[in-house]
């Protein structure tokens, strides 16, 4: 059966949970992130559509260069209505990708996936960047964390040209995104100029190549395993105190089930803090994708929290 990671920011009940007084968004329909399985099923055709009318006034500015690959591309959401925004808005920068490696080293097309992501923050009084980043083979470990150290510092160097909090930014991690986040927290070698992270959100990422590394994860990580510890989240990710919030879904592959619970395990023991934890469903139809979900279980409300947490306390 296809496996999907949801999407969940789009399908918990956000009636009243705005930031700074943003419109709520409406309605709930959920989309979803593939994880994982070469041969998975398209996006349905009713998903686009909902994407567009879930994303009507919303503004983008697509293909802004951060870098001098031309996969260092980053695209930014804000809200059309918010011309002139009366403070700095914080940012949701999200790192999305489903491998480590491509054979095409063209930046993804626009994706709606990530469209549906950037649209739930600028209809929440955020402001909402997508970035692309640098594969392997071309580009092996540690590429990752320095794209995302660069589209950081690029957010911070440009914040203001958007209605953005340079103080304020939250990057979300997806698949391999999340451990290219979790490496540059852990790494501060990695690390640029105004390229610091206000908090971080990091969703069925592995963060330890093993003896089980796909030949994706080999292409990025190198072939000699005995290096995998050194290029890991481990044991730096222990020592921060950027707050997180950590996801996998229950019906993800058992590795990225373990890699969650390793992780908040490793987090909740170290002398650092336990990290906020969701675990999210999964839809294993349309009619139940788009249905109304009234029990939570989205990444939704956590992220709002921690973004209403960071701004409370005036972070970094």
């Amino acid at each position: 059966m296809t496996r999907y990671l949801l999407l969940c920011l789009l399908l918990t009940d956000l009636a009243g949970a705005s930031v700074q007084g943003a419109e709520p968004w409406p309605g709930k329909p959920a989309y979803l992130v593939k994880v994982g399985l070469a041969g998975d099923d398209p996006v349905p055709p009713a998903a686009t559509a909902d994407l567009t009318k879930a994303c009507e006034g919303v503004s983008f500015l697509r293909s802004l260069k951060y870098g001098e690959s031309e996969q260092n591309v980053l695209d930014v959401a804000t809200s059309a209505a918010d011309t002139a925004p009366p403070s700095p808005r914080p940012v949701l920068l999200f790192v999305a990708g489903e491998s480590f490696a491509a054979d095409n080293p063209a930046p993804d097309a626009q994706d709606p996936m990530r469209d549906a992501a950037m649209c739930f923050a600028a209809r929440n009084g955020l402001v909402g960047v997508s970035v692309s980043y640098r594969l392997a083979p071309a580009n092996p470990w540690p590429t990752g964390a320095r794209d995302v150290a660069a589209a950081a510092s690029w957010v911070h160097e440009n914040a203001d040209l958007f209605g953005g909090s340079r103080d304020e930014i939250v990057a979300v991690g997806y698949a391999v995104g999340a451990f290219h986040v979790a490496s540059l927290l852990a790494h501060p070698e990695f690390q640029d100029t105004d390229s610091e992270l206000a908090a971080a959100v990091l969703v069925s990422g592995i963060y330890h190549a093993g003896a089980d590394a796909t030949a994706a994860e080999k292409s990025y990580f190198g072939a000699d395993a005995n290096q995998y510890d050194q290029r890991s989240a481990f044991p730096g990710i222990l020592n921060i105190e950027t707050p997180l919030l950590l996801a996998w879904s229950a019906q993800d592959p058992p590795r990225l089930v373990t890699a969650g619970e390793e992780l908040k395990h490793r987090l909740c023991n170290s002398a650092t803090h336990c990290p906020h934890t969701t675990v999210l469903r999964t839809r294993e139809s349309l009619a139940d994708i788009f249905g109304v979900d009234t029990s939570g279980g989205g990444l939704a409300e956590p992220t709002l929290e921690l973004v209403r947490e960071i701004e409370t306390r005036g972070l970094p």
